[in-house]
């Protein structure tokens, strides 16, 4: 998220100014004291647009599922070939992670040590979401390609989000030194080959 002028409304100001918080302090705790230092108001006046910290985190977790949702929703739109649809997809999550440090704390749980357990729930949910819209995308291959996966839908699905949460989790981890897309061209030439085949040859 991008440092606005100004006039942005307090309550956008307000999840700017955490993203950048969550960005520069790998590991640590956001207190509400310090939020408020940052935007420059008073707890009081935080909590005149947030009822808590969980609505804020929550705040931030609707920009990243907009944002990534609608994307997707463009990419399949604009991309017919089942391998371009699942390197786009993926690619978009990992260049998202890349270029909002701060977010992806929430992405991988790490900024929601002692948060209610309703934001790591919603986590889950959009990472399964992001799943399932893989599954559909391979069953669909057999349908518009003749082609199919190598391994089951359900498990090439879990594979293809597996490496994208491995290589979003080692960002956090490495505080924020080993990006989300490095060697990712590569990789994904290689996972590519092979990952579908046409049905009517054995596998």
């Amino acid at each position: 998220m991008t440092k606005t002028p100004s006039k942005t409304p307090r309550r956008q100001q307000i999840l700017e100014c955490l993203a950048r918080m969550l960005e520069a302090s790998p590991g640590e705790r956001i207190t509400t004291a310090a939020l408020a230092k940052e935007v420059g108001v008073s707890e009081a006046a935080l909590y005149r647009h947030f009822p808590s910290k969980s609505k804020m985190f929550e705040g931030l977790i609707e920009f990243i599922e907009e944002t990534i949702f609608s994307r997707i929703t463009l990419i399949l739109a604009d991309e017919k070939s089942t391998l371009k649809r699942c390197e786009k997809i993926l690619s978009l999550l990992l260049t998202f992670a890349e270029r909002n440090p701060g977010l992806t704390r929430l992405l991988t749980g790490d900024a929601l040590t002692g948060e209610t357990e309703r934001l790591r729930t919603r986590i889950e949910q959009f990472f399964d979401r992001i799943e399932t819209q893989l599954k559909q995308i391979l069953r669909e291959a057999e349908l518009r390609e003749g082609m199919h996966p190598q391994l089951p839908v359900a498990a090439a699905a879990n594979l293809l989000i597996a490496l994208v949460d491995g290589r979003i989790a080692e960002f956090v981890r490495t505080g924020f030194r080993r990006r989300p897309t490095d060697y990712w061209q590569e990789q994904w030439q290689l996972i590519a080959q092979g990952f579908l085949v046409n049905r009517d040859l054995p596998t």
